[in-house]
């Protein structure tokens, strides 16, 4: 019995997620209520509280699987052989990509904010950081003799400028770039990093 119910309780949890992340990625974060969800699943609105504390741990859930979807699309096997440079532009490229395909999904990763009596967990932060070693990887290439501490920070630097790129020309802002223009930009600007940082190693 014990048995049956656990397996009840995690299929109503990953529908719940599911129903939210449509919900997400229809309307946006901001668009999200409890009752829709659960009605969306056929379950009262107490069933939600069974599996997550509250609304925001929901969305902490989606964010994670949007997570898993970005890296998916980041980490890919073909561009593993490639140069540091080039795995660095398909980082940016694929980014972009996936920002422009999951709109909602992706702002959700940035809009959503916990209370502040109770922050994001830990392992959900750590989920996050799965950008950072991606792209110190090819950093690593390209100034083997930068210190670990020196090129997390110059992971997040980079990440902090493509994102932030991505994020005024997705949001319309007048200092943005038209999203057909933003590949190529983005590229140009990987080189000039990278040319920087060969540059410094030689």
């Amino acid at each position: 019995m014990a048995r049956k119910t656990l397996e009840k309780r995690e299929d109503l949890k990953l529908r719940l997620i599911e129903a939210a992340r449509n919900r997400i990625a229809a309307d946006g974060l901001s668009n999200l209520r409890a009752r829709d969800v659960t009605q969306d699943v056929g379950c009262a609105l107490g069933g939600l509280y069974t599996v997550f504390a509250d609304l925001d741990d929901l969305v902490i859930h989606v964010n994670s699987a949007t997570l898993k979807g970005l890296e998916a699309s980041l980490t890919l096997a073909e561009v593993k052989d490639h140069t540091p440079t080039d795995r660095l532009r398909n980082l940016a490229r694929g980014y972009l990509r996936f920002a422009v395909t999951h709109r909602n999904l992706w702002k959700a990763l940035f809009d959503h904010r916990p209370p502040d009596n109770r922050p994001s967990p830990e392992w959900h932060l750590e989920e996050h950081m799965f950008l950072m070693g991606v792209i110190a990887e090819p950093l690593a290439e390209l100034q083997p003799t930068m210190s670990e501490t020196a090129r997390a920070i110059r992971a997040r630097t980079l990440f902090g400028a493509v994102h932030g790129v991505v994020s005024i020309s997705l949001e319309g802002r007048f200092v943005g770039l038209p999203v057909e223009s933003l590949e190529r930009e983005l590229d140009d600007f990987i080189l000039t990093v990278a040319a920087g940082a060969a540059a410094r190693q030689a």
